[in-house]
């Protein structure tokens, strides 16, 4: 086997950590989308119940603007816990620890309905957000040391593959013929707990990064016995010179703190590129997008149960491009795929403003905001979607790279929190132009890009770090 093959056991580390991870990450996002008027229904309900009285639309708004993004504070939590966590017990002994959090957040959101309590729910979305957002940090970490330097971007796009997944598994299932109904929407939120099973069971049989036992546990016989387990050959003699003479080179570096972090040029100006995309990804307009795709398609003139399938559609093409973007990353190359991906979608939100405004005037617009919607999942799956998550692993040393990823993670969860949060309030008060701000920001993140951004593609850490010295 040669050192940039996929072997089986490869394969199945990146299924353990990337299934595991990214589904709870993926369906946790997605499942409130598709079944959002039953689920309010019941918090109006429960909260009648509890308080003698029905909650009126604008506070229901807040209501259930608190409940799909208390969700991203727990990231923010969770991805803040990343370099401490990856430092203590390792990439993959932290996602297997992280199970844990997945078990207590299924036992809150499933007895939610059986007790009538809207804080618990609450909590329970909190918790699973804690988890998602150690899962976002650690998943491609030890995806990003466990491969190839040639394979690293595919491996590492496989995290968001995977969520891409799960947010169409959750619009499926959540489906009122299925279990987006009255009686069975608690079910939604128990069945990620058999994935986390599956991870527990399959991590078992994974090794630990070996860049993390050799460069934070300095254990040498534990980091060659990982890699050639990995790469399924006692042939790991170049691969382990290259792990060394990185290793040796971060050590003769002084040890990185957060003040190092802002200050050093060689880690403020990558830092500053790792923070703005995750930024960029959640201000690029997508979780307008996701969230409330559903209500987005209603107000387009889609009737009946036309705009629940137009979401599911939506997460179809999601998945189907971000399976091509796994093999573009590594023939476009990471800089392309963005400047591409933003440059479009600037476009794309321009003309579903226009589109949405005159959505009534003609029966073909639905349908064009449909097709718009689509072309900017395309393009959003192909560079922001996966990139932004691989891309801080790439432009960090091991010295840097646990506090690079604390920081640019909880960065993207708050991006997220903002716009999930302010979003309806903003669209209530300006209707189809609120498009137009994205247009804006995906403009600005285009020229960023252009003038900041490096290409990774098939370089090493010291290759590409090396510009900022």
């Amino acid at each position: 086997m040669g050192k940039d093959k996929f072997t089986a056991r490869l394969v199945l580390a990146i299924i353990a950590a990337a299934l595991g991870s990214g589904f709870q990450h993926g369906y946790h996002t997605g499942v409130i989308n598709v079944p959002q008027s039953v689920l309010k229904d019941w918090l109006n309900s429960t909260y009648e119940g509890s308080y003698g009285s029905y909650l009126d639309e604008s506070f229901l708004n807040v209501l259930w603007g608190v409940t799909t993004s208390i969700m991203n504070v727990g990231g923010t939590i969770g991805g803040l816990l990343c370099g401490v966590v990856s430092n203590k017990f390792g990439p993959k002994n932290g996602l297997f620890l992280n199970n844990i959090l997945v078990a207590i957040a299924t036992i809150l959101m499933g007895m939610a309905k059986p007790i009538n309590s809207i804080e618990v729910m609450i909590v329970g979305r909190l918790v699973i957000g804690v988890n998602c957002g150690l899962n976002a940090g650690l998943c491609p970490m030890y995806l990003s040391e466990i491969s190839p330097v040639s394979l690293r971007g595919a491996v590492s796009s496989v995290y968001q593959l995977v969520i891409t997944i799960s947010i169409l598994v959750a619009q499926i299932v959540g489906l009122g013929c299925i279990l987006g109904n009255d009686v069975n929407w608690p079910y939604l939120f128990i069945l990620p707990i058999f994935f986390a099973i599956f991870q527990v069971i399959t991590l078992v049989l994974c090794p630990e990064s070996p860049r993390y036992l050799l460069g934070v546990k300095h254990d040498m016989h534990k980091a060659e016995k990982s890699l050639k387990h990995l790469r399924m050959t006692d042939d790991i003699a170049e691969e382990m010179a290259e792990i060394k003479h990185a290793d040796e080179a971060e050590k003769a570096l002084p040890k990185v703190t957060f003040k190092d972090m802002v200050k050093e040029r060689s880690l403020k100006i990558p830092l500053l590129i790792a923070m703005a995309l995750m930024v960029a990804q959640q201000f690029s307009g997508i979780n307008a997008v996701i969230f409330y795709s559903t209500d987005t398609f209603v107000k387009a003139g889609l009737e009946g149960n036309n705009p629940q399938y137009a979401t599911i559609g939506i997460g179809v093409v999601n998945v189907l491009m971000t399976v091509v973007s796994v093999f573009l990353v590594e023939i476009a190359g990471r800089k392309t795929l963005l400047m591409v991906g933003f440059g479009g979608m600037a476009i794309i939100t321009l003309l579903l403003s226009i589109a949405l405004k005159f959505a009534d005037k003609d029966q073909a617009i639905p349908w064009i905001c449909i097709i718009l919607v689509f072309v900017y999942i395309i393009l959003f799956a192909a560079g922001a979607g996966s990139i932004p998550w691989f891309l801080v692993t790439e432009i960090f040393n091991q010295a840097a790279r646990p506090k690079a990823v604390s920081l640019a993670v909880p960065t993207n969860w708050i991006a997220n929190f903002i716009v999930t949060l302010t979003f309806p309030s903003i669209e209530s008060a300006i209707g189809p132009f609120v498009f137009l701000i994205f247009v804006i920001l995906n403009v600005g993140f285009f020229i960023f890009i252009m003038r900041m951004v490096p290409e990774t593609k098939n370089k090493t850490v010291e290759e590409i770090t090396a510009q900022w010295k």
